[in-house]
């Protein structure tokens, strides 16, 4: 919950300064209601407490930090308290035609717009706006400070918004853009910016090489860092992260640290390689076609390095940050960025999607994992695509609770599995008799493990349902599970057991 403020307790209070704030200032406390549910992609508070005369509203999130969302769908955050907000709100009317303003350019022209704006205010709705503003500052104990420094501080907050203030759309979960248009760093630097801090630690200590070394997160990072900022003395240190991430066994990291090791050509480090190789036939294949001679290690490296890695991390598709981001622990960074990329996927984005379910299920985040996943069906136009993501949709939904809609989503894909019935055989006419269909005909995909998945799917419905006190769909489910399970070729035990399960599930009291 958010705690009530002092200073909207006082205008509450005090009708002479709540009136000019919600007339010649648009800040109005009887209008603290958004014209559609939203919450914030972290989870945190989120309480309404005013709006404007557009259809805007002001809400103060659980820290305090007020946050802006317009009735277009946009949204920003506009101070970092209450009174924060208030002092940009009284000392710089109309912040929202400003947001976008150069705060570089010089004093004449900027205070040439802000005399304008208010200007215009003046002249239609506020003729007393300097006293007014007076007031309400004295009266709520804000300070006067000049316009300038107040459009600095909306532009530093706006550019604070995300990842930990990103408003959605709560029936839809898709984002609100951005109040403005400001430029921002890329996500990139973010992530990689204790890669950096620590690769240059490791350039001046070798005392510290263990811990980085040892921590497969900063590793990781460090490994990034030093594939954009190569050095010819950082061979000691790539090996020394090379021989730890081989301890993991075959990963992106270990493929990485072994092209930046090898780029320098070295015999020894020849050798090495092919030991790694020898050791583990995973890290054989990750490692392919390395050269049997040490003289084409350079070349082999330069290949891959070319193919896969390169030197610009604009390059890098944001999947790789937010993943990255994910391991260090920066969760709502990550999601942030995933929900922006996953509310600009469109029909051509079949691959993107599919990683996004996983990206997003990796981050718990079974909400926007079921959203990309359901698009990601509406791509499928082969039958055994569809079927085996609807059984996916299904896990999800499940996971997330929403249990009928996990048994309509298994319905569907066992629907889309089997095809539509065989005509009748020609020659012979319809009677019309309504005769009782075959509880389970036999599809290819029943005697593979999707059919068994399918099978696990409904009864773990059915046990989840009970709980829920969602009885029908539980015996719905079990009804379903047994039938795909009978039409199955063979019944792994673990299956059998959930299947009895489910039954006990249904039957306990």
């Amino acid at each position: 919950m958010t705690r009530p403020d002092p200073l909207l307790t006082v205008l509450r209070r005090n009708p002479d300064l709540a009136g000019p704030a919600a007339g010649t200032f648009d800040f109005d406390l009887d209008r603290a209601e958004h014209g559609e549910e939203v919450r914030l992609a972290s989870g945190a508070p989120l309480r309404a407490v005013a709006g404007d005369d557009t259809g805007g509203t002001y809400f103060v999130c659980g820290d305090g930090a007020v946050l802006y969302a317009s009735s277009e769908g946009e949204a920003g955050l506009i101070g970092a308290g209450m009174d924060e907000a208030l002092e940009i709100l009284f000392g710089l009317p109309g912040w929202r035609d400003h947001v976008d303003l150069d705060p570089a350019a010089d004093d004449e022209a900027l205070e040439a717009v802000f005399d304008a704006t208010e200007d215009e205010i003046r002249n239609s709705y506020g003729p007393e706006l300097d006293a007014e503003r007076s007031r309400l500052l004295d009266g709520l104990g804000l300070r006067r400070l000049p316009r300038r420094e107040l459009l600095h501080r909306l532009q530093d907050s706006l550019a604070r918004t995300e990842p930990e203030f990103l408003l959605l759309n709560a029936d839809e979960g898709c984002a609100h853009a951005s109040l403005d248009r400001l430029r921002r760093p890329p996500l990139w630097q973010a992530v990689l910016a204790p890669g950096r801090d620590d690769l240059a630690r490791m350039r001046t200590d070798r005392d510290g090489w263990e811990a980085i070394a040892g921590d497969p997160v900063r590793r990781a990072t460090v490994l990034r860092a030093a594939q954009y900022d190569r050095q010819p003395g950082d061979l000691p240190l790539l090996r020394t992260l090379l021989r730890q991430e081989a301890r993991r066994g075959p990963t992106g990291e270990l493929r990485l640290a072994a092209v930046l090791v090898a780029l320098h050509g070295k015999p020894e480090d020849h050798a090495l390689l092919r030991s790694l190789r020898k050791a583990d036939p995973d890290v054989h294949f990750l490692l392919g076609g390395l050269p049997e001679a040490a003289e084409g290690l350079t070349r082999w490296a330069a290949d891959f390095d070319e193919s896969h890695y390169g030197r610009d991390p604009h390059d890098e598709h944001d999947l790789a940050w937010t993943a990255l981001a994910r391991r260090q622990g920066r969760t709502e960074l990550a999601r942030a960025a995933l929900i922006r990329i996953l509310d600009d996927a469109g029909p051509r984005d079949e691959a993107l999607l599919g990683s996004l379910v996983h990206e997003l299920g990796a981050l718990g985040d079974l909400g926007q994992a079921i959203r990309a996943r359901r698009l990601h069906v509406s791509l499928q136009d082969d039958a055994g695509r569809r079927g085996a993501a609807l059984v996916d949709l299904a896990s999800l939904q499940r996971r997330h609770g929403e249990v009928e809609a996990a048994l309509q989503s298994l319905d569907r894909a066992v629907a889309v599995l089997d095809g539509p019935p065989p005509p009748p055989p020609a020659g012979q006419p319809e009677l019309g008799l309504e005769l009782p269909q075959p509880s389970c005909r036999t599809a290819t995909w029943r005697g593979l493990g999707l059919g068994v998945k399918v099978t696990e799917e409904y009864f773990l419905v059915a046990r989840d349902a009970v709980p829920l006190g969602l009885h029908e769909v539980a015996r719905a489910s079990l009804r379903s599970g047994t039938v795909v399970l009978d039409g199955l070729a063979h019944v792994p035990e673990p299956l059998r057991r959930a299947a009895e399960a489910a039954a006990q599930a249904r039957l306990a009291p």
